[in-house]
């Protein structure tokens, strides 16, 4: 089981990035607005992740990993905020090209916002001593209000596709957080989250990734707007 996290990243990556040089797809085109994207999520994400490791809030298995760091984290974690952005970015705009009409009507998000909005911050309004919880729903509930107030047919696209991510994402986790394998991959300090798993995931983790993943859609969108390609010129 040594290097799993590393597997588990080439996993994550290898289908999607075959694939993005299906001539129905093309996702190559949009790597000029993808990493950009990314690196700029990693620019806080890592740090944050960083000082959340130091701190004793999560960690690392060594039995599971290469070895290799960079600062204080596994060159696997490092490239976990590239190999599953990249998937996931990927399945949205496959979604968005190829089902155009897979999308929420306005008042379905709106629901599906106020209903998140809800939960998000009256969790954050108990449990903000936690520093798992109180970051990472903080990030996400101010995210969500600028999104919906400013880009709204994003969260139109990014939801229905999302629900469906979040089957491999728990697949990928359970990994990590120790289902079907010996030990924890990465653990977590239950006194810094709210102690509810979905199988062995931390809640707070599904909120993550949203946040992760909207940010650069959110970014990728931007980009593609402020930037077109050639073809995309009138």
């Amino acid at each position: 089981m040594w290097h799993l996290y590393l597997l588990l990243d080439i996993a994550s990556l290898s289908v999607p990035f075959l694939f993005s040089f299906h001539p129905k797809l093309k996702f190559y085109k949009l790597w000029k607005y993808f990493f950009p994207a990314t690196f700029i999520i990693m620019a806080f994400f890592i740090p944050w992740d960083i000082i959340f490791t130091q701190q004793g809030f999560w960690g690392f298995n060594e039995k599971y990993l290469s070895g290799i760091h960079l600062g204080n984290l596994p060159i696997e974690e490092w490239l976990f905020f590239i190999c599953i952005p990249y998937a996931c970015l990927f399945t949205i705009y496959a979604f968005k090209n190829l089902l155009p009409k897979f999308s929420l009507s306005k008042k379905v998000t709106g629901i599906v916002y106020f209903s998140l909005q809800t939960i998000l911050i009256v969790s954050l309004l108990y449990f903000y001593d936690r520093w798992y919880t109180a970051v990472n729903f903080g990030y996400a509930i101010v995210l969500l209000a600028l999104v919906y107030n400013y880009k709204r047919e994003t969260l139109q696209v990014f939801f229905p596709v999302f629900l469906i991510l979040l089957v491999p994402f728990f697949i990928v986790n359970g990994f990590l957080t120790g289902s079907w394998i010996h030990e924890q991959v990465v653990w977590y300090n239950d006194a810094e989250n709210l102690g509810i798993r979905i199988g062995t995931v931390p809640i707070e983790d599904s909120i993550y990734a949203l946040t992760m993943l909207l940010t650069v859609f959110v970014l990728m969108e931007k980009f593609s707007e402020k930037y077109p390609s050639q073809e995309e010129i009138p």
